[in-house]
């Protein structure tokens, strides 16, 4: 297989790709703050969902089938390029939120035996995911070192409320994608050209089910969502994440194009649909229906890939600098006036069923 063109640290091993506002971040948090959260308002919730995931339905939906046992040279090589991409940043993604749930499991273990379960399962969920992306890359004579990227990967601290933000929306819109990309291969299989596109069925229901849980706990505290604050905070963090989905799809619109998916239908897609789930938790969402939205995000992402071009150009540091400022502007300028969009109150939608 041509492999010629991937950075490797040692034969087999992928270098990781180079930490950008778009690559999947670690995390790390305020444990003492977890561990002191009054959960009491969502304890039956949450202790109905324990009892499903020690259940473990899924565990026999992650095993190798006898079609992954066999040569995958039959791939083109920019199909082969694209999805390996894909499957870095998915098992980079899964293996952020082992490291950071298994962290908080063990650090509040003795404070609040209750959520550190919770945590600990949910690390499980994401363990496993990561395992079986890193085993499909070695199908293609790749893999990740994960032990290097715990090591080695730069961790950003978020408060709790903002993992329980951030968390929350990435588990939802993860589920959103995974579903969206199973169904249309359902309808489509002969643009199915590898055997774990099958299994996006069952996998995303444990980003469902992960989201449920921060769902619990961002209803469980009130000020999360019952004060103004919380409103704004919800906006932010459904703008952030919808201009981050947006940016890296188009970004990578090659991959989506491989599997027969157009970039902007899929992300738009994607990101209403995220929208509308947001509704049964914050107490905001945007208005995505609104004619500036999608324009401005898909200027945004145009400018980005602009600005990528200008750092991988031979001119010095400063000129690129000063070339991507505008650029840095124009799209700092269309995330506020998406932001300042009217949002739709979701606290008097909550019968809504979608």
């Amino acid at each position: 297989m041509a492999t010629a063109t991937i950075e490797e640290l040692k034969p087999g091993i992928k270098a990781p790709s180079q930490e950008t506002l778009l690559t999947p971040r670690f995390y790390t948090t305020d444990f003492e703050a977890i561990a002191n959260m009054d959960i009491s308002a969502q304890k039956d919730e949450l202790e109905a969902v324990l009892a499903e995931m020690e259940a473990d339905y899924n565990c026999r939906h992650f095993r190798r089938t006898e079609e992954f046992k066999q040569s995958w040279d039959h791939i083109d090589e920019a199909t082969r390029a694209c999805f390996i991409d894909f499957l870095e940043r998915s098992c980079t993604s899964e293996f952020s939120g082992f490291l950071l749930f298994k962290e908080i499991s063990r650090q509040i273990k003795d404070r609040n035996p209750l959520l550190s379960k919770v945590f600990h399962l949910m690390a499980r969920d994401e363990a496993r995911h990561a395992g079986f992306l890193n085993k499909a890359m070695s199908d293609f004579n790749i893999s990740l070192d994960l032990q290097y990227l715990t090591k080695n990967r730069t961790y950003t601290f978020f408060k709790p409320e903002w993992v329980i933000y951030a968390v929350y929306l990435s588990e939802k819109i993860g589920y959103w994608r995974y579903i969206t990309i199973y169904r249309h291969l359902e309808k489509h299989p002969e643009q199915q050209y590898y055997p774990l596109f099958k299994m996006f069925e069952s996998w995303c229901q444990d980003e469902n089910r992960h989201g449920d849980i921060f769902n619990a706990l961002l209803r469980s505290q009130k000020s999360m969502w019952n004060t103004w604050r919380g409103r704004l905070w919800s906006r932010f963090f459904l703008l952030t994440v919808f201009a981050t989905h947006t940016l890296t799809v188009h970004e990578r619109a090659d991959f989506y194009e491989s599997i027969g998916l157009n970039a902007q239908e899929f992300d738009r897609h994607v990101a209403r649909k995220t929208n509308e789930t947001a509704a049964r938790s914050f107490p905001e969402i945007l208005d995505v229906d609104h004619p500036e939205f999608f324009p401005r995000l898909e200027k945004c992402a145009q400018r980005h890939e602009k600005m990528q071009q200008i750092e991988q150009s031979n001119a010095p540091k400063w000129l690129k600098n000063l070339r991507k400022l505008p650029l840095m502007a124009a799209i700092f300028g269309d995330l506020v006036r998406l932001y300042f969009i009217k949002p739709i109150d979701a606290e008097a939608l909550r019968g809504t069923v979608y």
